[in-house]
């Protein structure tokens, strides 16, 4: 456990430090932000047909409300944790890449629902808008993290090496 601990916070460290560097932010991050915002917009259309993204900005050109995507709201960071979880965790390098594959999608697809209904409840309350963004959406996001780990540790636990069998008793 304390080797897991120790190899999981040196992870997140270089990756959250990694993620902050100019070049990784220009070439990947922000570019990243907007094809959230892109995505986020084109689900948000389905109720308002005014929505529209630029940058990392989710406007509604109807009642001019807009939101600005911005680092810890992209999902990055909580992809981050995932995927320093999964390399920490003693595995196949197989399970870790699909574990993180499909835990990465999971993560951005609960985070264009978090953005998204963030966008539709700015629109409608300042206040719940507060609320739901700082306190219940940050704990939602991180409990999909969680989630997302253990239905991955399940699986490696059950393709995982098998103990080996107690040897007979010795006839008497």
């Amino acid at each position: 456990m304390r080797r897991f601990f120790i190899i999981f916070l040196v992870i997140l460290a270089v990756l959250f430090g990694v993620s902050k560097l100019g070049p990784v932010d220009n070439a990947v991050v922000l570019p990243w932000t907007a094809l959230v915002a892109k995505v986020s917009a084109a689900i948000a259309r389905f109720f308002d047909p005014t929505v529209i993204a630029y940058g990392k900005i989710l406007k509604s050109a109807h009642t001019g409300f807009s939101v600005s995507i911005e680092s810890g709201c992209n999902g990055v960071e909580a992809a981050i944790v995932l995927v320093a979880a999964m390399l920490a965790f003693p595995s196949s390098w197989k399970l870790k890449l699909w574990g993180i594959l499909l835990g990465f999608i999971a993560v951005q697809a609960v985070n264009l629902l978090r953005v998204v209904t963030l966008f539709f409840v700015g629109e409608w309350s300042l206040k719940v808008f507060e609320f739901a963004h700082l306190y219940m959406w940050q704990a939602l996001i991180m409990l999909d993290v969680l989630v997302v780990w253990l239905l991955w540790m399940r699986v490696v636990a059950k393709r995982g090496p098998r103990p080996a069998p107690a040897p007979a008793p010795a006839p008497a």
